[in-house]
């Protein structure tokens, strides 16, 4: 394979791959070049029990179009998440259980959170899609943090740890990290609070049957010998005839690049000339969230035999999510998700430990039963190499500052990434929306 084309993808998730798709429809020769010895990004395989499992990325929301037009095109189906039952929640030390969309907490603390959904989603509707940071009050919003937002608007303890639950569960980020600004747009590209938290018709509605990571398998193995693995981008240089990229296995060159992939591991790639300010910062600024994926494999769903859904939330256990993952025919499973400061802390444990915690968690939640697992799997996407997370997060006072270098073009770079999405952004939906803007960036000013 030649060593030059006409675009260099760095990257080979979801995004990468789709720009390069693309591209290459579009009469373009692309070289895709990943550091890891796989494809997926932030969507990865693992087998536990005798079954594919995804240890990654792993639903389609409703509305996912772009996702599910790639899945329709592969021939791969999904199936509904499961959701029949009673939910567990733990909250400041109590449990309880319910059916439906509406946890047991103090009517107080239920009036709380419905006037607080209904501000958070009148005030992102104020953002412009494009540029959030414009919006009459960005700056005031971008000064705070969630949780400083929290702690002055929200009266009662239980609605103050429920609005906690939200970036953790979504992001896998503290609502002290955040910039509220940046919460608000976050809310706003997956269109709002019950869409985030939904099973049926929101963000948890389907998986795929056999796995989410068949598709970017199966879209590498489309592009072929395109994709280049275990060549880390170490280095990118560019001048008026092109760019170069510096791999530890060799060197290559093209007219133009589109750099797919979370702006803070894109901070260990050099440039030369060195990146506008405002693109550096950003790469600084932006960390990933923290949080380790946890799979369970049981001979029987004995959860629902008991009248659970599988479907646990918890404000301060070492699992903040619990999901049930069972399709008839397969080995019964519980998605379980280590999630914001327990999953910084569980890092430095052993797989041991964790699996041991894990499983004492489960036995609280669900019963005995939970304690005879034939199979555990997880994977610490903090020490992932070239992810090191979950989504990228601002801090206060970066969106206003930085926001506006997410999708500006360097020289002959362009940026993809579900990042940097207007709309879906954090979501696998996202991700393959920005490779398709990246590449029709890139066709516009090659056609020029």
């Amino acid at each position: 394979m030649s060593n030059a084309a006409d675009v260099i993808v760095v990257g080979a998730g979801v995004a990468g791959l789709k720009a390069a798709q693309e591209l290459v429809n579009r009469g373009r020769s692309v070289i895709v070049l990943e550091g890891k010895d796989r494809v997926g990004g932030r969507v990865k395989h693992a087998e536990l029990a005798g079954r594919p499992i995804d240890i990654g990325g792993q639903w389609v929301g409703a509305g996912h179009s772009v996702l599910l037009d790639e899945a329709r095109r592969l021939g791969i189906e999904t199936y509904p998440q499961y959701e029949s039952g009673r939910t567990i929640m733990e909250m400041l030390g109590r449990r309880s259980e319910f059916t439906g969309a509406v946890p047991r907490l103090p009517p107080l603390a239920l009036i709380e959170l419905l006037l607080m959904q209904k501000r958070w989603e009148r005030e992102m509707k104020t953002l412009p899609p494009e540029a959030p940071w414009e919006a009459p009050r960005a700056r005031e919003w971008d000064g705070q943090t969630l949780e400083s937002w929290i702690v002055r608007n929200l009266r009662t303890r239980a609605a103050r740890e429920f609005a906690r639950l939200v970036p953790r569960g979504a992001w896998a980020a503290e609502a002290s990290q955040v910039s509220y600004l940046w919460f608000l747009d976050a809310l706003r590209a997956g269109t709002g609070l019950d869409y985030l938290m939904g099973v049926k018709g929101g963000a948890l509605d389907a998986k795929f049957k056999g796995g989410m990571h068949q598709i970017p398998r199966r879209m590498a193995q489309e592009l072929g010998e395109r994709v280049v693995l275990n060549a880390a981008v170490r280095r990118i240089a560019q001048d008026a005839n092109g760019v170069r990229a510096t791999t530890d296995t060799g060197e290559y060159a093209a007219r133009f690049a589109i750099v797919a992939g979370p702006p803070g591991p894109v901070a260990r790639i050099e440039f030369e000339p060195h990146l506008p300010a405002t693109r550096d910062l950003l790469h600084q600024r932006m960390a990933m969230g923290a949080i380790i994926k946890v799979v369970v494999a049981y001979r029987e769903a004995f959860w629902r035999s008991k009248g659970f859904s599988g479907q646990v939330a918890t404000d301060d256990d070492v699992l903040g999510l619990v999901l049930d993952d069972w399709l008839e025919g397969t080995t019964p499973m519980l998605l379980c998700f280590i999630e914001g400061r327990h999953a910084v802390e569980m890092s430095a444990a052993s797989r041991e430990t964790r699996k041991e915690k894990v499983l004492a968690s489960l036995i609280r939640f669900f019963g005995p039963e939970a304690a005879d697992a034939i199979g555990y799997e997880d994977n610490d996407w903090q020490v992932e190499p070239y992810t090191h997370g979950y989504v990228g997060h601002m801090p206060p006072g970066t969106m206003t500052r930085m926001g506006q270098a997410m999708r500006e073009p360097c020289g002959r770079v362009h940026w993809a990434g579900s990042e940097t999405e207007p709309h879906w952004a954090g979501y696998i939906e996202g991700g393959l929306r920005s490779g398709i803007r990246a590449a029709n960036e890139v066709i516009a000013r090659d056609n020029q």
